[in-house]
Formats: C-alpha cells, structure tokens, sequence
C-alpha cells in the first residue's frame, strides 16, 4: 500500500525547501507548479485554449507564453483569472491525478503530491495526509517582499489572494514550522519522515 501525502503552504512560507528534503530521500514527488508550466507549452491543448482566449500578444519572441504578461493581464481583472483557472486547472488536475496514480502502481512507499492550492482547489481528495509548511503572517510578508522586491502593498496582495496560512495550518495533519533556520526546518523534516513510516506501519 502507497501512502500519499500533500505537501502544501502558501507563498514564501518555504514548501520548495521542503520539497526538496523529500528528493534527497528519493521519494517521488508530482509537483503541481512543474505540471502547471508544461501544459502551457507550445501545441499543448492547455496552449491552444489559452492563445485563443487572450490573444497573441501574450506570447513571447518564441512563441511560448510569456507568464510575466499573462500574470499582468489578469492580476487585477477577477473574470480574466477565472477564464484563466478553467482552461488551466482541469487539464492540470487530469495530469496531477495520472502521475500520482502511475507512482501507485510502481509501488512506492511513500508519495509527495506538492500542489500549492490543495485546500483552495479543494484537492483534499486527491492525497491521505496533508502537511502543510508553516511561517507566521509577518514572517511571510518580510520573505516575499525580499524574495520578489516587492512593495508591501504589493506583497500583500499575492499573499491575500490565497487562503491565510493561518486557515491552512488549522488544515494540517502533519506541520512543518519554518520560521527559523534551515536546519531546524530539516530536524523536524527528519521527525516527519519518522512519523510517515511509523503512520505507514499502522495502516
């Protein structure tokens, strides 16, 4: 039997450095932000749907969508996004549940579904187990403003137009609190591994 489990948090809370304490112990991950870049790709359906609805002057020099220039055509235009998520999120989905149902079948012990809107797309479904990556509101704020050189207006409004990671850890079966070090974070990533294969054994 395959355990598979969610890692999510939202942005700046570091669930990528997560993500890749789980590769270096080789547990397979389907990751939802990777998934959401290739569908995109040129003479993808997802592509296809999308130039048809936006227009040409999305793409760049290459013909691949530029993400800079679809992102600013829909920041601040709610039926724009909406159009966006529902040429986007099925496709994404599709493949989403087709990756993590071909990992079951080779049998690993343990899978990584990463999907940053597991609770805002209401996943949930999709995994057994969530663990959610955690770091206080302020925390938050600070790292994305010095991640992406952002205003803090600016920055609170990406972080806004995602469920608080307040809501989320109240979600959470398992918490990964990152508001210290790396290495803090990696101890408790080693206490976590220890909890998945102990939870593993008991069902």
């Amino acid at each position: 039997m395959t355990l598979v489990i969610g890692l999510t948090g939202s942005i700046a809370t570091g669930k990528s450095t997560v993500a890749k304490l789980f590769k270096k112990e080789g547990i397979p991950i389907v990751d939802a932000d990777l998934i959401s870049r290739q569908v995109v790709e040129p003479d993808r359906e997802a592509y296809q749907k999308i130039v048809s609805a936006f227009g040409r002057d999305i793409l760049a020099t290459d013909q691949s969508i530029d993400r800079k220039k679809l992102a600013q055509l829909i920041f601040n235009n709610q039926e724009k996004r909406d159009q966006l998520n529902g040429i986007v999120h099925p496709i994404i989905i599709d493949q989403i549940i087709k990756e993590r149902d071909r990992l079951i079948a080779e049998d690993h012990t343990l899978i990584i579904l990463d999907i940053p809107l597991l609770f805002e797309l209401n996943l949930i479904k999709l995994v057994e187990k969530v663990i959610v990556v955690y770091t206080s509101p302020e925390k938050q704020l600070e790292r994305l403003k010095r991640r992406d050189q952002l205003t803090e207006e600016h920055a609170r409004q990406r972080i806004e137009a995602q469920m608080s990671i307040e809501e989320k850890k109240q979600k959470a079966d398992f918490l990964i609190d990152n508001n210290d070090s790396k290495q803090e974070t990696a101890q408790q990533f080693r206490q976590l591994i220890t909890q998945l294969k102990d939870n593993k054994k008991d069902c």
